[in-house]
């Protein structure tokens, strides 16, 4: 798991708002707030990887209590300094493993952040983790993009999403173990900076067999956050499962 000395160490944590803007605009935060609203109910939710309090913040704000887990001390100190941050309890720790008090109706993992852990073993002790802090019918929700794989021509390794004047962005990917990592250049003041981050890629069926390993069962599987129906071309998804009994 990527610690406070790593990949969101203070370097990465002071500018991470900024570089991710467009994931905290309105048009990305309501969708994903309104659904975990829903599902959360009248109960408190925990999120795994809370950073900056991108999604705890709004959700906490329609009345759902919310606990954090996160291992960079950095990151959560932005979170703890915004309007409302002193209302998210937050644990440090590696969210595959680490235990808080009480149970949850809802626990969420959004924007990839299940590929920061970067084996299958984590990834499964995260399913289990989870299910473990859930009350009997609650729900554990995942956001995670689907390996661009398909623009992978023999060969090549890497793929870029983002090339500008003063910035190149580009994933690569080892289809024998699953790596991946995604890696941006920027040039500043004429000189190049590299700031790279790896990732395990997982497939939606590996994580419904996670699901189940953890005592889950799928209950929806939608494009994104509006519901859109999945299918072949999407580019991620949004996955529900539930835990039996409620």
């Amino acid at each position: 798991m990527i610690d406070d000395d790593g990949y969101f160490g203070e370097n990465i944590a002071a500018g991470y708002d900024d570089s991710a803007a467009d994931m905290f605009r309105p048009d990305a935060v309501d969708p994903a707030v309104d659904l975990l609203a829903e599902l959360a109910g009248d109960g408190p939710a925990l999120e795994l990887g809370v950073g900056t309090g991108r999604i705890a913040l709004p959700l906490a704000a329609r009345g759902i209590p919310v606990h954090g887990i996160d291992m960079s001390r950095a990151m959560v100190d932005r979170l703890r300094a915004k309007p409302g941050g002193d209302a998210i309890g937050v644990t440090i720790g590696d969210f595959a493993t680490t235990r808080v008090a009480g149970e949850f109706t809802l626990a969420y993992l959004v924007f990839n952040t299940i590929g920061n852990l970067t084996t299958q073993d984590a990834q499964v002790d995260c399913f289990r983790n989870a299910a473990a802090h859930l009350r009997p019918g609650g729900s554990f929700v995942v956001e995670v993009g689907m390996p661009d794989l398909r623009r992978l021509p023999p060969g090549q390794s890497a793929v870029p999403f983002h090339i500008s004047d003063t910035r190149w962005a580009f994933d690569t990917y080892d289809v024998a173990t699953q790596a991946m990592s995604s890696n941006y250049v920027t040039i500043v003041d004429g000189r190049a900076e590299h700031w790279s981050i790896p990732f395990r890629y997982v497939w939606p069926a590996e994580l419904d067999l996670m699901a189940r390993l953890a005592g889950l069962r799928l209950r929806d599987r939608w494009e994104s956050w509006k519901r859109e129906p999945f299918t072949s071309e999407s580019g991620r998804h949004v996955s529900v499962w539930e835990k039996p009994g409620g």
